[in-house]
């Protein structure tokens, strides 16, 4: 199950996006595989990990270093190479003036405790080297970016999000397993990077 799991997750992204042309189906889609995925695995994990922390630094440290991602997005939007149909093509995915906001809510408050059970509790590992689960949770990423920034800027991305898996991962092992600041630096990066694409897509 272990590696079916990743596998329909991003099946579940891939017609969300390609299929269905919908960053909302994209996005329940992936969620539901993966939530799908954990009741049949049934890891035994407890949903408490999520809300554990024994030390509040890598609380401060997991904000303070991922909550900077969508500042870096922001001021390096043309370095990235962004597409400038970027706006037209956010648009043909359902997102607009009506629904930005409570898909930017969903994502941020939802999407990081989904991840997190999954990528670094069920699938995670207590290795202190990079580990197969965080470049499973970086590849996906590609999916969302084809057609939005060069191949090179896509390359980037996948890098800086498989050291963003093997942070969060590190950080859990320190705490004993404990998910509550990966949560939380991840809803940082998913927040201030959603809010960096709103402005500059709209």
């Amino acid at each position: 199950m272990k590696w079916i799991a990743p596998a329909l997750a991003y099946l579940a992204v891939f017609l969300g996006l390609f299929v269905f042309h919908s960053a909302w189906a994209a996005l329940l889609g992936f969620h539901a595989a993966i939530i799908g995925s954990l009741l049949i695995a049934r890891p035994g994990i407890p949903l408490a990990t999520l809300l554990k922390s024994s030390n509040k630094k890598w609380i401060a440290l997991s904000l303070l270093v991922c909550g900077s991602s969508g500042f870096a997005l922001f001021f390096l939007w043309d370095v990235f190479g962004i597409a400038r149909d970027l706006p037209s093509q956010v648009e043909a995915l359902g997102l607009n003036a009506r629904t930005w906001v409570p898909f930017i809510a969903y994502f941020a408050l939802v999407n990081p405790f989904v991840e997190e059970y999954f990528w670094r509790g069920y699938l995670g590992s207590a290795t202190r080297g990079l580990h197969r689960s965080d470049l499973l949770y970086a590849g996906f990423h590609a999916l969302i970016l084809i057609h939005k920034v060069p191949v090179v800027s896509i390359v980037f991305a996948v890098v800086a999000l498989a050291l963003a898996g093997w942070f969060w991962r590190q950080i859990a092992r320190e705490e004993n397993g404990g998910l509550l600041a990966p949560v939380l630096g991840h809803m940082a990066a998913d927040f201030t990077i959603l809010i960096a694409i709103y402005r500059m897509a709209t």
